[in-house]
């Protein structure tokens, strides 16, 4: 006979955690940043505007900044990882770390600045910089006469 751990109060506190972001999500009215059903985990992060850039904070302690995933398109930022599980459980009476896949997207705005994107990882955070595009000065056209 097999016998498992069965933990229910974890259960109950990764559902409290995903209805928690879904309620989020929706009172922001941001469509962009709603996790995709196919995650097993989404992981928390800051946004910050700064006066040049938007930057993106995301805890993914555990994770190879090799094995992340970022991509950039038609204004939206994508984020993908995988957290693997142990296999050899054994001596583990608790077991809290969300394990499996993560994807998060944010649709950003016009002025993010796709093509110099940056992203670097310390201590677990995944840090992504989004430059904003440089702003066009206005220039006066003088009107030449006869």
């Amino acid at each position: 006979m097999t016998l498992f751990n069965y933990e229910p109060w974890s259960l109950l506190e990764q559902m409290r955690n995903e209805i928690n972001r879904l309620a989020e999500s929706r009172d922001s009215g941001d469509e962009g940043s709603n996790i995709i059903a196919t995650s097993d985990w989404a992981p928390p992060v800051d946004i910050i505007e700064r006066d040049n850039a938007f930057v993106i904070l995301a805890d993914v302690p555990g994770i190879n900044p090799a094995d992340i995933e970022i991509n950039m398109e038609n204004g939206v930022l994508s984020i993908k990882g995988e957290r693997l599980a142990d296999e050899n459980r054994k001596g583990y009476k608790r077991m809290e770390r969300a394990r499996g896949t993560f994807y998060r997207r944010f649709s950003l705005p016009d002025t993010a600045d796709p093509e110099r994107v940056t992203a670097r990882s310390r201590f677990g955070v995944l840090e992504i910089t989004i430059p904003k595009l440089e702003k066009t000065q206005p220039r006066r056209i003088s009107v030449e006469g006869e």
